[in-house]
């Protein structure tokens, strides 16, 4: 059974009862790319789908039929993709042509006969191993090592041959494992395929004992294949702001909808952890739900790698099921372990079907980025049953380039923003402006003034609206992160005891806590130390004033924690402690020192809930983001518009410009402000009195 993703593309969706000549005039379409084609020549060529066209063509629909319980591998049925392509010769006819492909078959494996060959052991080398002899000369691409008694692990080197006398390289340096402790099995060498009769396997035994037992071998090979190489490319990310125990990275993909069937991670070893490594991963993307984005886990799985002597066994592939969105949020939980360091990201695509076209001498050119265009139907559909890809030449793509003419084209520019219902924002207590960009999405995070002076997340956010110049609402959706908003606070040791705490029988350090703003939601304090070795109780709450139920002002108590560690030779990790909305900015954290040494914090960071929204931006125009009502429910926009601005394409993040109330922002807009208004007022009143009381004494 095979562990990685299998695709069945559905042929149905390029045959059809009609059909249409192979050489007629272009239809009055209009693309967005266009790329040559290099064919090297006429005649039927294939040619393989790459990420630059699945990026910008009309995407493949995914199904994930069934998951590999011990691998977590996908199987993806792909249908109804690349439905906007066309391929058109130097006169600018269309092309027909067929994608071809199917199932994955399973490799053909044929057993070998193990012919031992001498083991060398003197003081720089020290090997063993074997040949196997398949009995004629066959074409194969991969080496079954079995009958191996477990644990193992070792580097060993493969060569192929005709003669056994002439050998050829297969694989310099590889690892086959077994190491059922651990869940890590690879007993099988891949390799460039050719014709050979012979296999030399020779184990290197320089830091481990030699294979006594007498091994089962196999080499095998696929049978005629339709299927493509197998398409990756290495993806953007960047580290995102995390909790303890957590690393949290943005990964970004070329394009929404496309057919990723896995992530590869490259992670060093790193010499604290002697390169082993066994941590939880999991991957999400955002999904609506009701009227709002909400993470949803894409996939996950455990990363291990064990490391013996200088040869390492690893799985660091994450399964997940195709995403929708071009955007992901990847979550590796670390426990007491450093932050992950991550160096690389590779996207693993399912199976793709071959392109099949019977090229001219002319050469030819493929264009695709139309939305409105539906599959074509080709007469070449008679010949499907007759092509054995796998003998067809291969051609190549050529780089791609806009079409300047598709630019206003109906149906290929993105779609245009949808307005709602006028608006007055001087009744909301803020309004605050966001840098004027070009046209396209955009996400505009909520700091802490947004969360602390709007309805927040427990109303969901029901008071914020986004206007543009002409005060006409702009449609959102509102979206929840999976990562938190991250904030260093003021974290100051008080010299005196405050008088609304209890008196205490044995040592204690204060410290008062500053939030950044009055009104957060619920959030985490998080606090750490330089201490190794400590026993703590950490005591967090609020100093209220008195009220009908106390005469005098009084301590809230908010959460009672222990804080231990008992390892000298690692940092402890930091606290990290839950937190409801407090009365006030300001709070007390208490730590019993009993009879020890102050213990040292160095630093107290609040985690709060992280959210953002997503809004389609018109080219130049400015937009401002209104917040603080309590009167309003949340804001009704037809989704069915708004959805295809915001799903499945890259936003790019805006951030709103600093907060200030209307109020103030009205007063520096006047010419005269209200107090200066009624002093100039009160002095004209005073003056005229002062006018009429010497005109009546004059008279008098």
């Amino acid at each position: 059974m095979r562990t990685t993703a299998t695709t069945i593309v559905a042929l149905a969706l390029v045959a059809g009862a009609a059909t249409v000549t192979a050489q007629q005039t272009a239809a009055p379409a209009t693309f967005r790319f266009e790329r040559p084609i290099v064919t090297s020549g006429s005649g039927p060529r294939r040619l393989a789908i790459d990420v630059p066209l699945l990026a910008a063509a009309s995407p493949f629909r995914t199904t994930v039929r069934s998951r590999d319980p011990e691998t977590g591998a996908r199987s993806v049925i792909l249908s109804g993709g690349l439905r906007d392509l066309r391929l058109y010769d130097a006169g600018g006819s269309e092309i027909g042509y067929l994608l071809i492909g199917g199932p994955l078959p399973e490799p053909i494996y044929t057993n070998a006969t193990i012919l031992p060959v001498l083991s060398v052991d003197d003081k720089k080398i020290k090997t063993s191993g074997f040949e196997a002899d398949l009995g004629e000369p066959l074409t194969i691409d991969r080496f079954r090592v079995e009958a191996i008694a477990a644990p193992f692990l070792k580097r060993v080197r493969l060569e192929g041959s005709g003669d056994r006398q002439h050998w050829t390289t297969l694989v310099a340096d590889g690892t086959l494992f077994d190491l059922p402790d651990e869940r890590l099995r690879q007993i099988e060498l891949r390799f460039a395929p050719g014709t050979f009769r012979y296999l030399r396997l020779t184990w290197d035994d320089s830091h481990s004992a030699r294979v006594s037992s007498t091994p089962a071998a196999a080499a095998g090979r696929l049978p005629q294949s339709a299927a493509a190489p197998p398409l990756t490319t290495a993806l953007v990310f960047e580290r995102r702001a995390s909790e303890p125990g957590f690393s949290r990275f943005r990964i970004s993909l070329p394009a929404g909808h496309l057919p990723i069937v896995a992530l590869d991670l490259d992670v060093p070893a790193s010499p604290a952890s002697g390169g082993h490594i066994l941590r939880q991963a999991r991957v999400f993307q955002p999904q609506l739900t009701g009227t709002e984005l909400v993470p949803r886990l894409l996939g996950q799985s455990t990363l291990r790698r064990v490391v013996r002597d200088d040869v390492a066994a690893s799985a660091l592939r994450l399964p997940m099921d195709p995403p929708t969105e071009a955007q992901l949020d990847l979550e590796i939980e670390d426990g007491d372990n450093p932050p992950l360091d991550l160096r690389g990201v590779t996207a693993v695509f399912a199976d793709l079907p071959w392109i099949y076209v019977e090229a001219p001498a002319s050469g030819l050119t493929a264009r695709y980025g139309n939305t409105t265009l539906a599959t074509p139907r080709y007469d070449i559909e008679a010949e499907r049953d007759r092509i054995q890809i796998h003998t067809v030449p291969q051609a190549a793509w050529g780089e791609p380039r806009a079409r300047a003419e598709a630019e206003n084209a109906p149906g290929v520019a993105p779609p245009l923003p949808t307005f709602g219902a006028s608006l007055d924002t001087s009744a909301f207590r803020y309004v605050r402006t966001m840098p004027a960009g070009s046209a396209g999405l955009i996400a505009v995070a909520f700091d802490a003034n947004t969360l602390a002076h709007s309805t927040g997340p427990a109303r969901r956010f029901s008071d914020v609206r986004v206007v543009d110049d002409a005060d006409r609402q702009i449609p959102y959706l509102i979206e929840q992160l999976p990562e938190p908003l991250s904030i260093a606070v003021p974290f100051e040791k008080l010299g005196s005891v405050p008088k609304t705490l209890p008196p205490a029988r044995s040592g204690r350090s204060v410290y008062r806590l500053t939030f950044p703003v009055e009104g957060l939601p619920p959030a985490r304090l998080v606090i750490a130390t330089s201490a190794r070795v400590f026993d703590r109780r950490i005591t967090v709450g609020e100093e209220r004033e008195r009220d009908e139920r106390r005469r005098d002002p009084w301590f809230d108590m908010m959460a009672i924690v222990e804080w231990r560690h008992a390892d000298q030779d690692r940092p402890a990790a930091p606290l990290t402690i839950t937190l409801r909305t407090p009365h006030d900015t300001s709070l007390l954290v208490v730590v019993d020192e009993g009879d020890n040494a102050p213990l040292p914090i160095d630093k107290a960071q609040l985690l709060l809930p992280s959210y953002r929204i997503r809004l389609y931006r018109g080219t130049g125009t400015p937009l401002r983001v209104a917040y603080g009502r309590s009167d309003l429910p949340r804001p009704q926009y037809d989704l069915a518009l708004l959805t295809p601005q915001v799903l499945g394409a890259p936003a790019r993040e805006v951030t709103l410009d600093g907060e200030r109330p209307v109020s103030a922002v009205a007063a520096d807009a006047s010419i005269v402000s209200p107090k200066l208004f009624w002093a100039a007022l009160a002095i004209a009143v005073i003056a005229l009195v002062a006018i009429i009381v010497r005109l009546l004494k004059n008279e008098a």
